[in-house]
Formats: C-alpha cells, structure tokens, sequence
C-alpha cells in the first residue's frame, strides 16, 4: 500500500536556521515534554501541531485493486488449502448384514474358506449365521450396561473409586465377592472431544479432525454402528434360544408368554441423543454445555439409573419375572437390553475447578457410591444369566481439567469390566474368564485402543461388526458361550472348546476389516498399496493357519465317529489344537497393523489441493512484502547502511531544544564515533528482530516441541528486544544533560517486559471459575483493586472527552462515563457472589448487567466514532482537533471491547488489563518517539507482535482445543444457547488477539511525528500483519511436511488452525483499513466539496 501524504517539515529544505527547522524542533520538544510529564494519560490531539496520515480526496481505482489483490489472493489460497487439508475421511452407507449365512459368505470372500469348512463351523457351534443365537457368533450375555463417566482418567480409576473398582480387584483370600472383573488403560485418540470419542465407540472408525466442530453444533452419525444395529436387527437373529425363559413369562395356567420385545436406554449426556436421534426406547438426556453445573446431568442420571437396572434381561429369573407380571396386572413389563448412563459431573468439575480441587473428590467418592451399588445390582443376577458392566471414560483431562489434545492425561482413560457370575462356568476359577485370568490383586493393568471394544461389544451382544470398523476384538473379554458351558467333560475342555470359538471371532473380525479396507481402497488411493499387499499377506498366512486348524478338527471328528463304536471319547482332543491359538494370534497381528494403517492414512489429504493453496499463497506473500513500499525501504536501507537523521538531532540538540551533549562528544565534530554506535545499535536491533520473527512464525511451526514451548519463546523474544532498545536509549540519555526532558522516557521498553513478566509470574487462574480461591488473582481484594484501577484509568484517561466534545453537539460524556463505571461495578459484584457459598448465588443478574452496560458503551463510541469520522474530513480550522477527538474515541470503544473481554475470561483478567493498559501506553508512545530514539518499524511491529500473542498464552490459552475455556459460555446463564455460547468461547479465546491488532492499526494510522524519519510509524502495521501472514504460510507448509506425523492432530493441526483464525482477523482489519483509506475518506471529502460548491 502507498504511503498516504503526510504534512511534515521535511519537504522543505533544511538549512539550519530557517523557520522550518526551529518549527520542527519545538514542536519535537513539546511533545517529548507531554510524553514525559504523563506516561498514561493519551495526549489529546489540540495539543498536537503535527496532523496524522490523511487520505487523498483522489479515488485511484486501479490502485485500490492492487491494494485488495494479496488480501483477496490469501483468502483463496488458505480455503483451498483448508479444504484439502481436511477433507473428511469417505464414509460410507454400507451396512454388516445379519442375513442368515452372511457370515459364512464373509469368511469364504475374505478368509478363501471352503463351504465345507463353513458348515463345518455352524455344526460346531462356532457360527449361527444359521440360527437365532446370534448374528455371526453365538451371543454371550444377556444385557449389558455401560455407564461412562465423562472424563475418568485412568488414575481416578485405579486409586479413586475405591467402593466400586478398587473392592473388585483387590480381593481378599477370605472374599465372597461374586463375578469377574478387570480393569484396562482405555487409550483415545485425539481429538479427546466427547462426540468425537463417542463415534469412534460406536462405528469403530477413526472420526476426522476436522468433526470437532460437530461437538458443538451436533451431528448425527450416518456410519453403521453396533447401536443402529441394536435397533435394527429382528430380536429373533440375536437372542439365545437357551436362555428364553429369562426373557419370557408365565401366565397362571403354567404357559408361557413372550414379554415385550427388551429395549434400549439411554440417560444423561445429550450429545448421544445429537448421534443417535431415533434409536433410543427409554430416552432421558440432560443438557451437557454449562460446564459450572456439576449436578444436573448426574442427579438426573442417579434417578433413573435403579429402574433401568432392574429391567436388565437377566437381570431375574422366571419366577419373578412372573410375580412381578402378576402384580402388575398382566400389563406389558419392560425389559432392557441394554443401557447407557452418562454422567458429566467430573468433566464439568475438571473444566471449573481442575482435578486437584476438593470438589473432584467430593464428585468421584458420589460416582464411586453409584458404581459400587450398580455393579451390586449384577451381582444378584441369577446363576443362569450373563450381564456385563462397561464402566469408561471417553477421553481423560490434563491436570488443568481441559482435554481435547493428545497429552498422555488426556488419551489414557479407564475401562472397567465387570461380569456376573453367571457369565463364567462353576467350575472355573473366579478370577478367569475365557480361561485368561482377571488379576484379584490386578498387579498389571493391559491397554486397549477405544475402538477395539466396537467388535468386542457386537460379539457380545450377538451382533455383526459395524461394516466401517477397524478394531480389533479383545478376547479376554469374551465370556465362553452359555450354551457350551455344559457342554465339555472336563474345565480343561471348556478351555480348549473355548478356543476355536475365540478365533472364529477373530476370523470374522478380520474378514470384516478387510472388507472394509478392499472396499475403500477401490474409491480412495488413500491407502498405500504397498501397506496394502503386507496386509493382505498377513492375513492369508493368518487364514491358512485357520483352515489347518479347521481340516484338523474335521479329520478329528470324522476319527472320533469311526471309533465311537469302541466306547472312546475323544471330543476334547478334535478342537484342542495349537493351530486354532497360532490363528488367534496371526489375526490379531493383523488387526493390529490395519488398526496403525487406519491410524496413518485416517484423513483423506488432497495433496494436489494443498499445493494449489499454497501456491497461492506464496503469491500473496511476496504481493504483501512490504518493502515494495518506497518509505519502507528507504528506512531499511537507512537503518542498515547509515542514519544521518539521528545524528543530526544529537549534533544540534542545542538548538531544537533537545539538551546539550557532553565534551567529549562536542570536540569529536564530526560525530563518526556516535555515528557508527547509534547506527551499530539500529542495525543489531533490526537484524535480532527478524531473525525472532523468521523463527517465530517459521521455524517455529515445524518443531512439536517448539510449539508446546512458544509461550516461553515469545516472552524470551520480547524481553531481548525491549532490552536492546533500552540499551540504545539510554546511550542516547548518557550524551544528553541529566536535566534532558526526555531521559525519563528511556525506561519505556523496560515496562513493556516488566508488564508481560508480571503477567506471567503473578496472574493465574484465567478462565476458571471464581470460587477457586488458591489463585491470588481470584481474592477479592485482589480483582477489586485491579477493576478499580480500571475505573480510574477509564475516567482519568478520556477526561479531555468530556470538556471537548461537548463543544460540537454530540452527548455528553459523563453519562456514559458513568456507564463504564457502572459495568465495573456490577462485574466486581458478580464476582463476589459467585465466590459465595450459597450456590443459588450464582452472579448471573450482575454479570448480565455489566454485559448490557458495555455494549450500551460499545454503541455510543460507534456512533462517536461515525460523527467524528465526517467532521475530520470536513473542510475548517478544527481539522486537527477533530482527527485527535476521533482517535480518543477509537481508544475508547477498544478499552470498552477489553472490559468485555474480562467479563468473559474471569477476576485474573481484570489484573491482566491494568498491566495491558500500561504496556499499550508504553507501546504507543516508543512509536511517537522519533529522532535518535526512533525505532524501526519491523522492531516495533516485532515487539508489538510479541507482546499480543504474551497475551493470548498468558491468559491461559494455547494453540491446542485442550485449553479452550468453555466456562466462558456461561459466565451469565447456565442454560447452553449455540450463539451466545459460541460467541463468547470465541471472544474469550481469540478476543485478546484481534484486540492488540486492532491497537497497532489504529497507533500506526494515527501516529503524530514530526522527525525527518517519521514514516516508521505508519509502517509498524504493514510489517506487523506481515509478520502474521508469514505464520499462516509457514504453518500451512509445516502441516504438509507434517501430515503423516505422529503429532499432527495433536499439535501441529490445531496449532495451524489457531494460526488460520489470527489471520483472518488481520485479513479483515487489513480490507477494513484499505477501504476506509482509499475509498471512504475520500469519497467523504469528495461530497463535501461538492455539496460546498452547490
């Protein structure tokens, strides 16, 4: 963009004595004077001699175009980019079948099966895809329940609950605890999301990265999974012909009657209700965003869980299945096949409080109480029934109480797996199921991936395996089947009968994940052939190993028969091969390795796309170099190669007022020495500036650990600069008299680093909620003085307002000074009662009224600004004094935007502003300083950059959705409403961010110089949303080089995203800007002077 025209001193030639330069120098002085004397106040614009950077009243068309060009060419490049990057992995409306034989034609197309083999597998028992005993395999319970505790880290598991989980598995010798359990490391993968978290527990895919939006608008799931198949398939293909006296009644004559068809329940989190809108029978969801409710969602949950319980199939025998039929009068009982209850009280305890607070404790020992008399309640099932219990977290939290990265805290949740007794034959051990052994003294804890349990819970349940899953079955959790319990002689039988059942369920697994795999190779390339020929390898060795075990059994069975006329008994020596427990392992060597390919190659990249965008915007990045500008690179020529300007304000200081210089530099008459330091200093300054800022934005983006680290890059970063400007400084003080008005002022760049430091070492706790009181921002004392100072510095700093405007007409300002006030007031007092006791004092009213009162602020200075806008580009001796007023207001309504920021990020913020407050004024006034204490225009921009994004991690945020502060969305309602939540997450995360660049645009379009080398100023914007564009390009060629890393959901995608969210928002100052400056105004002007002429 073209340097607007300027009316300064240096067009007209300087001769040392001429009115000009005594001019210039006074007007230098007087304003170092004002800048010195008060170091917070804004100075007000009439005081000014000099006007700001006004526009031509010449519209160039043309040159508007190419100004809009980079910005319009950015905007094309990141979509495209975006849109490949994270295209959505291909779904598919496929469905596993529960046809009868659908089974066998799986294992016969996939595995290379012989038909004879496959009967042979349905004669045995270890297929029903004949029968009604279950889809594929023979179903092994009876019901289930799955009770997901929202957030339960896999240490809350093993050490918090000890009523429940810790009674189970730590039993004593004397113990006559009944049934089975264990518990498992229950490994998530990112992004550790809850509606993300719960597709990939129910379809047994990997959800994209990029569904992370659904968790907050919702969406249901389209993808086939183990509940729609639940719903779908006919009760007589899935339910045990045994076992249906447990399912059926008697009438009084002694004849049986069939119930009602068992249904499925569901309670709690309503995120599963957004998923699966039609598939629950007993539906009973709780709203799950207010993050501060820790009780509804649970209370609600505690309610209805006993009665669903109760309603278990299995859950009693016939006896009082038909006393209870009885007594109701022959009506309809319901039964419950299966039921989900979600509790969300230790996640929203996690998000408000943290997991260190007396509050989890108090939550975990309410849950540990639940489970404890759940899992009591499957205890008392009757011998001859199977109920299991799934007791999971969804995704764990970090030690913050956030989640949705890829930390250990927050991938490791718990799963606990309990099994009634029935589930397991007499004369078993207790602590074994499936003859692998459920530690008592659980002495080592195995991992499991989150969708490995999809298969497992299907075969459980007696369902096919959702067509789109790639988990692989757990087989310790597979009960041997309750119609072969009875069936072997011998426990050593039951054992070896249970392992062809086991790897026919791995066999099945397997051909269902190939199918898959084939399938969507043949409609993506995004699968690597190569992988794919190992896969297929593997799982031909795994087959052949499975068909000898097959032909063994069969060879086996057909000797047995020929000598069975002999009395011999060999039946538990046909299936007790070492074949079948080699195929078991084969196939899950192969589960595995396609679980890691699926893991690889999880989201589509259209890397054709990618480089497309990023070609644009390269294209956009070198259009948007600033040093196409002439003033920009006049400066940085100057800076490198000499600044004589400098120089000469020392040599003459005398003159212009600027103080005297010592001896030792008066008899050097030619200055080379200060000369050459002065211009070492610069350069140094210059180079160390751009050498941060390539690393920041650039080298940065590629390094996992660099990212993790920035906010202690950045504040490092910024206090190196400040402190070689400082050092320059004050070099220029020491050749200056002590009584030099200016020398005061040489401690700015110390309080910028000084006020980030603070910010850093003395204000915690953002984003959490106010009752925490181990945060010293949190006291009262502490918030209410900080809101003090803010009420001070509001009627302190825009007093001039109040004499000034009302001069031309336009409202007073006391009122709406009063109005700010006002806003401060009733945000102090929502504080202080939601750090009360009582509850029911939640502070929503006065945080309500604080909220009104800024916006109400927020349109005054919005109309003030409009007025003020026209009266600046109106013709009159006021000019001046009308673009001063016009820049006060813009400060005001950015104050007014900060206020709002605080109420949305909680009592630390308000300390954070004071020191923002502080280090803006200093900020703005080392850009006003000229002379020898010029800075740089890309150090300025640098420093400015630095210090706004020191704002963004020390308010608690990261490039990473674990640190979003949901709390924000409820700081005035507890009732989730999409808009204003969204709203507010968004202005507590990204707010501080647009509101530091929204100062550096309105400083640089503003700033007041008067020195030969005042165009720095102006140019701290371009080289500012430079800096940011150079981020976006750099982060967007890091997740290209990245894609295939191990951390590029975890870290590098999200960093890229946050990155992408910054620019846009310079994308839209920058437009903003070049409209106002190229069209606006002087259309404005134009108008005027026609409307004068008329």
């Amino acid at each position: 963009m073209a340097a607007p025209r300027r009316k300064t001193a240096d067009r007209t030639p300087h001769n040392g004595h001429g009115t000009t330069a005594a001019l210039a120098a006074n007007d230098e002085s007087s304003s170092n004077h004002h800048l010195i004397n008060h170091p917070i106040t804004t100075p007000p614009a009439i005081h000014m001699t000099h006007s700001p950077i006004i526009p031509s009243t010449k519209i160039h068309r043309p040159k508007l175009l190419m100004l809009l060009v980079p910005p319009l060419l950015l905007t094309a490049g990141l979509t495209i980019f975006t849109q490949s990057f994270f295209l959505s992995r291909t779904s598919f409306d496929h469905r596993s079948s529960c046809d009868v034989g659908s089974a066998g034609a799986l294992l016969e197309s996939a595995l290379g099966l012989d038909s004879s083999d496959v009967e042979f597998l349905r004669r045995s028992g270890f297929l029903t895809d004949g029968n009604s005993n279950g889809c594929w395999v023979p179903r092994r319970v009876d019901s289930m329940a799955i009770l997901v505790v929202d957030a339960l880290r896999f240490d809350f598991a093993r050490d918090h609950l000890p009523l429940s989980v810790g009674s189970r598995l730590f039993l004593p010798e004397n113990s006559t605890r009944k049934g089975s359990s264990k518990l498992y490391q229950f490994v998530a993968d990112p992004p550790t999301v809850t509606m993300q978290r719960l597709k990939g527990l129910t379809t047994g895919g990997l959800p994209t990265f990029a569904d992370i939006s659904g968790s907050f608008g919702g969406a249901s799931i389209d993808e086939d999974s183990w509940v729609e198949q639940l719903k779908n398939v006919p009760w007589g293909r899935r339910h045990n012909l045994m076992d249906e006296t447990i399912i059926t009644g008697q009438t009084t004559s002694g004849e049986k009657k069939k119930l009602s068809k068992p249904q499925i329940a569901f309670v709690g989190d309503d995120t599963w209700v957004d998923l699966f809108p039609t598939q629950f029978d007993d539906c009973h969801p709780f709203p799950s965003f207010n993050t501060r409710d820790l009780d509804t969602v649970d209370n609600g949950c505690l309610k209805h869980l006993p009665r669903l319980l109760d309603g278990l199939v299995g859950r009693k025998n016939k006896e009082t299945l038909t006393n209870q039929k009885a007594a109701r009068g022959n009506s309809t009982f319901s039964s419950f096949e299966l039921i989900i209850a979600h509790f969300l009280g230790v996640d929203h305890v996690g998000h408000t409080y943290g997991p260190n607070n007396p509050h989890m404790e108090s939550k975990l020992h309410q849950i540990d109480v639940m489970l404890s008399n759940a899992l009591d309640v499957i205890d008392d099932a009757p011998q001859d029934s199977c109920i299991v219990a799934l007791v999971l977290g969804d995704h764990g939290m970090t030690e913050d109480g956030n989640h949705g990265g890829g930390t250990d805290e927050e991938v490791n949740a718990g799963l606990f797996v309990h099994f009634s007794p029935g589930c397991q034959d007499d004369s078993e051990q207790d602590d074994r199921v499936n003859g692998q052994e459920i530690p008592g003294s659980a002495r080592a804890f195995d991992s499991i991936h989150q969708i490995d349990l999809v298969p497992t819970i299907s075969f459980l349940l007696g369902l096919p395996v959702p067509y789109a899953n790639i988990g692989g079955l757990v087989p310790d959790l597979l009960p041997t089947p309750r119609n072969t319990i009875n069936h072997p002689s011998s426990n050593q039988q039951s054992a070896s009968y249970s392992t062809p059942h086991t790897a026919t369920a791995l066999a099945l697994n397997a051909a269902q994940v190939w199918n898959y795999l084939d399938t969507y190779s043949q409609t993506s390339r995004d699968l690597p052939m190569d992988r794919l020929r190992e896969l297929k390898e593997l799982l031909d060795s795994a087959s052949l190993v499975y068909r000898d075990a097959i032909s063994h059994s069969q060879k086996m069975k057909a000797r047995e028969n020929d000598i069975a006329g002999e009395g011999q008994d060999e039946e538990d020596h046909y299936f007790d091969s070492t074949s079948y427990r080699q195929a078991c392992g084969l196939f899950k060597v192969f589960l595995a390795e396609s679980t890691d390919l699926g893991k690889r190659v999880w989201t589509q990249f259209n890397e054709g796309g990618m480089m497309i965008g990023i070609g644009i915007l390269v294209v956009a990045w070198v259009m948007a170099v600033p040093l196409w500008k002439g003033s920009v690179r006049n400066e940085i020529v100057g800076t490198i190669l000499s600044w004589n300007g400098s120089l000469d304000v020392l040599v003459d200081g005398n003159k212009h007022g600027n103080g005297g210089i010592k001896e030792n530099v008066k008899r050097n008459e030619d200055g080379s020495s200060l000369r050459s330091t002065l211009q070492s200093f610069r350069r140094l300054e210059l180079m160390t500036a751009i050498l941060f800022m390539i690393f920041q934005c650039g080298v940065l983006t590629f390094g996992n650990s660099y990212i993790e680290h920035e906010r202690e890059i950045v504040t490092f970063f910024l206090s190196i600069l400040c402190l070689l400007v400082f050092r320059r400084w004050y070099f220029v003080s020491s050749t200056q008299t002590p009584t030099s008005a200016g020398n005061s002022a040489v401690y700015l760049p110390l309080i910028v680093a000084l006020c980030s430091r603070m910010n850093d070492i003395f204000v915690t706790g953002h984003g959490l909620d106010p009752s925490i009181r181990h945060h010293a921002a949190h006291h009262p004392i502490s918030f209410s003085l900080s809101l003090l100072v803010l009420a001070m510095l509001r009627v302190r700093w825009f007093r001039p307002l109040s004499n000034n405007i009302g001069k031309n007409g336009i409202t007073p300002i006391p009122f709406f000074s009063l109005i700010d006030i006002v806003a401060i007031i009733c945000l102090a007092g929502s504080w202080w009662e939601k750090r009360a006791l009582d509850q029911s004092r939640n502070g929503f009213i006065m945080a309500r009224i604080a909220i009104v009162a800024v916006f109400i602020g927020l349109a005054h200075s919005l109309l003030c600004l409009a007025r003020q806008w026209k009266l600046s580009n109106a013709e009159g001796s006021h000019r001046k004094y009308h673009v001063g007023s016009w820049i006060e207001h813009a400060q005001l309504a950015l104050f007014r935007a900060m206020l709002l920021l605080v109420i949305v990020t909680g009592p630390s913020a308000a300390s954070t502003a004071v020191l923002i407050v502080i280090q803006c004024a200093a900020l703005r006034m080392m850009m006003e300083s000229n002379g020898a204490r010029e800075v740089a225009a890309p150090v300025m921009a640098a420093i400015w950059r630095l210090s706004i994004r020191h704002v963004f991690y020390a308010t608690n945020h990261h490039c990473s959705f674990n640190r979003l502060q949901f709390s924000a969305a409820f700081v005035a309602t507890d009732t989730f409403q999409f808009f204003i939540a969204g709203s507010s997450l968004f202005m507590n995360t990204f707010g501080w961010e647009m509101l530091g660049s929204c100062l550096v645009l309105v400083y640089s379009r503003t700033v007041f110089t008067g020195s030969k080398n005042s165009s720095a100023g102006s140019n701290v914007w371009d080289w500012f949303r430079y800096f940011q564009w150079t981020e976006m390009l750099a982060s967007c060629l890091s997740v290209s080089v990245m894609k295939r890393h191990l951390m590029v959901w975890a870290i590098f995608a999200p960093r890229f995203m946050f990155a992408a969210v910054f620019t846009v928002a310079g994308l839209l100052l920058w437009v903003l800007d070049v409209l106002v400056m190229e069209l606006v105004a002087p259309l404005t002007t134009k108008l005027k002077s026609k409307q004068q002429i008329s």
